[in-house]
């Protein structure tokens, strides 16, 4: 790990006024988030459901998401985006290791602002925050995926230098074909 100091996402320049043509308002605070968040990531985590369109977590996911968020250790990790003290975002992340790097990678699981909170600055400064995280903790690198038709993210995530990889194809097994597997 590079024993140079990791500047904390406040003292990074906010390279993101540059990418969307404004800067994020100083009352925007991004922090990891306390079990007193519960409710509000579900909200958010709803509002990511309905955008992408899909079916959000009925009540006994929403109870699993809370009891990972904030068991210890955790199994994921929040970070939330308050703006004038109120959530306009979230994200999820957690650790995989890259056998071939033998570092950590911080995969992220989520990455979400209210769309009428877009295009001022706070999806950039969410990134950098999370990317200054990774980097704290010696991450060789950070991962995720994007839905082929979010345009805008995969617009963003080009912009910023991140690396796409048609080389490799994600696969998923679902909990009954996992079961299937196991008789």
């Amino acid at each position: 790990m590079n024993s140079q100091h990791t500047k904390s996402p406040e003292e990074l320049p906010d390279r993101g006024a540059a990418a969307t043509g404004s800067t994020p308002p100083a009352s925007l605070v991004i922090r990891r988030a306390i079990p007193a968040d519960g409710e509000a990531l579900l909200l958010l985590i709803e509002k990511l459901a309905e955008y992408e369109h899909l079916t959000p977590p009925d009540e006994g996911a929403r109870a699993r998401l809370i009891r990972d968020m904030f068991s210890t250790p955790p199994r994921i990790e929040a970070y939330l985006a308050l703006l004038d003290g109120l959530p306009v975002g979230y994200a999820l992340v957690f650790e995989t290791y890259s056998s071939f790097l033998a570092l950590p990678t911080l995969y992220l699981e989520d990455i979400f602002v209210l769309p009428e909170h877009r295009r001022g600055g706070i999806g950039m400064r969410f990134f950098r925050t999370l990317v200054a995280e990774a980097h704290r903790r010696g991450c060789g690198r950070m991962e995720w995926t994007v839905l082929d038709w979010n345009t805008p993210a995969i617009n963003f995530y080009r912009k910023i230098g991140a690396r796409e990889l048609s080389e490799w194809k994600t696969f998923r097994l679902v909990r009954d074909d996992m079961g299937r597997l196991l008789q």
